[in-house]
C-alpha cells in the first residue's frame, strides 16, 4: 500500500515537471540563425560573443546559454552592478551632503573669515545646484568676503589622472575624474547663436570661470553646417583662454558643445570664483584649497537628489564621472575610505553576500565600465539581474535603464517585434554589450545579457538587437 502511494506520488512531480519544461522554451544549443546572421555581417566571431537569455524569476531554466560563463569586459553595462549595489547598500533616499562653514562674524554684510564648502562625494553638483547654494550663503547676509573661498576636497582619495589617457579625448566630458566637489561635471557648456545681422555668432558659457578669457564671438561662414566644430577650430589647451581660429556656419542655427576644461584640477576652484564674481559679490581674498577647520560646524548643507535620481541619470545616459563618484562613495559609507581599493573591496564584500559565487565575482575597477581591466561573465550579471529582479529594489533600478525606443541611449533602436525592453548599453573600443530586462509576449520577463569582445564589437549592436527581438518573441 505504502509502495503504491509512493510511486503515484512520484508519478505527479514526474508529471508537473513534464508540464513545466513543455510550458518553457527549449534552452537554445546555439545562436538563433537571425543573431548568427547580424554577427556574420558585422564580422563579429561568435567565439568573441557571450549571450544569455534567462526567465527574470529564475524559475524556470534558460532558454539560452552561450559563452555564459566567460569573464568579458563589459563596457558601460558594467554601471548596472555599480547603481544596483549603491541602491542595496545605500538605500535609494540616499542623498548627499555638501556642508558650508562660516569662520568668523558677518556684520553689514561682510564676512570677517572665510567661507568653507565641503564636497563630499555630490555626483550632481551641477551649475544651478552651485548657483542655489551660493544664494543660501548671500541668504546668510554675506555679501563680501574679507577672507577666502576654501574648498575642502579631501573626502576623495583618487590619484588625479590624464583625462587623455584613457583613449586620447581629453575634451570629452565621459573622461572627466571623480572629485568630491564635483562641479558641473569638470565641463564648459558653450551655447553658439547666430547674430541677426549675419556677420557673427554670439557665445555663452557655462559656467564662467574666473580668470579664463572666453571669446564672446565668431565669425560666420557660408555653406552647409557639417562637422561644424572642427570647422570652429577650437583652441582649448591653454587653461587661461578659450578660444576660436576659425568660423562657425551660419546654417547650424543654435549649437552647444560641452568639453571638458583642459585643466581639471583647478576647475572647482575657477568656477566657484566665477559663480560668486556673477553674482556680484565680492571676495577680498582668494578661492583656494584646504581643509575645514576641525570643530567648525556647518551654517547649512546643501543635499543633493536622491540616488534613485542619481541613478536613472547613470544609466540613460551612461554617465561614467557620476557613476564613479557613487562607487567612490561606496568605499567612503562602507569602509570609511574614499578611495578606488576600499570601493573595490566594499563591492567583492557585497557581490559575496548579496549575489553569491557560484558564477564567479565580478573584476571591479572604477565602476563606471569606463576601463580595460573590469570583467564580469553573463551568467554572474544575469544571476544579479535575477536578485534584483525579486527584490524591493527592483522598480528604482528596471526605471533607470533606458526604455527602448523611448528615452536615453535606445531612444533611437526600436524591436522589429514591437516588444518592450529596459536594458542599458555600453561601448568601448573592440567592447560593446548590452543587459536588462526583456518584456516576452507571453507575458513572461527576460533577462538578457549579450557582450562582445573584438576589434568589430561596436557594429555588433544589430545582433543585440536580433537577440533581444528573439527573447520577446516566446509565445
Amino acid at each position: 500500500m505504502l509502495a503504491s502511494k509512493q510511486i503515484a506520488h512520484r508519478a505527479a512531480r514526474v508529471s508537473t515537471l513534464c508540464a513545466l519544461i513543455a510550458s518553457v522554451p527549449a534552452l537554445a544549443q546555439s545562436l538563433p540563425p537571425e543573431v548568427e546572421a547580424a554577427l556574420a555581417r558585422a564580422k563579429v566571431p561568435r567565439e568573441a560573443v557571450t549571450m544569455l537569455v534567462a526567465d527574470a524569476e529564475a524559475v524556470r531554466p534558460p532558454r539560452l546559454a552561450w559563452r555564459s560563463q566567460v569573464p568579458m569586459n563589459p563596457a558601460s553595462v558594467m554601471k548596472l552592478v555599480t547603481t544596483y549595489a549603491a541602491l542595496d547598500l545605500l538605500g535609494p533616499a540616499y542623498a548627499w551632503r555638501t556642508p558650508v562653514y562660516v569662520d568668523g562674524p558677518v556684520r553689514d554684510g561682510v564676512l570677517a573669515g572665510n567661507l568653507y564648502i565641503q564636497g563630499q562625494g555630490d555626483p550632481k553638483l551641477v551649475i544651478e545646484r552651485l548657483w542655489l547654494l551660493m544664494r543660501r550663503v548671500q541668504g546668510l547676509g554675506i555679501h563680501t568676503i574679507r577672507g577666502d573661498i576654501v574648498l575642502d576636497r579631501g573626502a576623495f582619495d583618487a590619484a588625479e589622472t590624464d583625462p587623455s589617457a584613457f583613449d586620447g579625448e581629453g575634451s570629452r566630458p565621459y573622461n572627466a575624474a571623480p572629485d568630491a566637489l564635483l562641479i558641473n561635471f569638470r565641463s564648459v557648456v558653450m551655447t553658439f547663436q547666430p547674430n541677426r545681422d549675419g556677420q557673427t555668432a554670439q557665445i555663452a558659457y557655462e559656467p564662467a570661470l574666473r580668470g579664463v578669457a572666453m571669446q564672446a564671438n565668431v565669425p560666420l561662414s557660408a555653406g552647409d553646417c557639417g562637422d561644424w566644430r572642427a570647422t570652429l577650430a577650437p583652441a582649448l589647451a591653454d587653461p587661461s583662454r578659450i578660444g576660436f581660429a576659425g568660423t562657425y556656419p551660419a546654417a547650424c542655427g543654435e549649437k552647444t558643445w560641452a568639453v571638458a576644461y583642459t585643466e581639471p584640477r583647478s576647475y572647482a576652484v575657477r568656477a566657484v570664483g566665477g559663480m560668486w564674481a556673477e553674482m556680484g559679490a565680492k571676495l577680498q581674498g582668494q578661492v583656494r584649497e584646504g581643509p575645514v577647520p576641525a570643530g567648525l560646524k556647518p551654517a547649512f548643507e546643501a543635499v543633493s537628489p536622491p540616488l534613485s535620481e542619481v541613478v536613472r541619470d547613470i544609466n540613460k545616459f551612461s554617465n561614467n564621472v557620476m557613476a564613479q563618484q557613487v562607487f567612490l562613495t561606496l568605499g567612503l559609507q562602507q569602509r570609511r575610505r574614499g578611495t578606488p581599493e576600499a570601493a573595490r573591496a566594499a563591492m567583492r564584500q557585497w557581490w559575496n553576500e548579496r549575489i553569491g559565487t557560484g558564477e564567479g565575482q565580478p573584476v571591479f575597477d572604477n565602476g563606471s565600465g569606463l576601463s580595460r581591466d573590469e570583467r564580469i561573465s553573463a551568467a554572474a550579471l544575469a544571476k544579479m539581474l535575477q536578485v534584483a529582479w525579486r527584490s524591493p529594489l527592483m522598480p528604482e533600478l528596471v526605471s533607470s535603464l533606458p526604455a527602448m525606443g523611448v528615452d536615453g541611449t535606445l531612444r533611437r533602436r526600436t524591436l522589429r517585434s514591437g516588444g518592450a525592453a529596459h536594458l542599458k548599453t555600453g561601448t568601448l573600443r573592440d567592447s560593446a554589450g548590452i543587459a536588462g530586462y526583456v518584456h516576452g509576449a507571453s507575458g513572461r520577463r527576460w533577462v538578457v545579457v549579450a557582450i562582445a569582445n573584438h576589434g568589430n564589437a561596436a557594429a555588433a549592436r544589430p545582433a543585440f538587437d536580433a537577440l533581444v527581438d528573439w527573447a520577446a518573441q516566446d509565445n
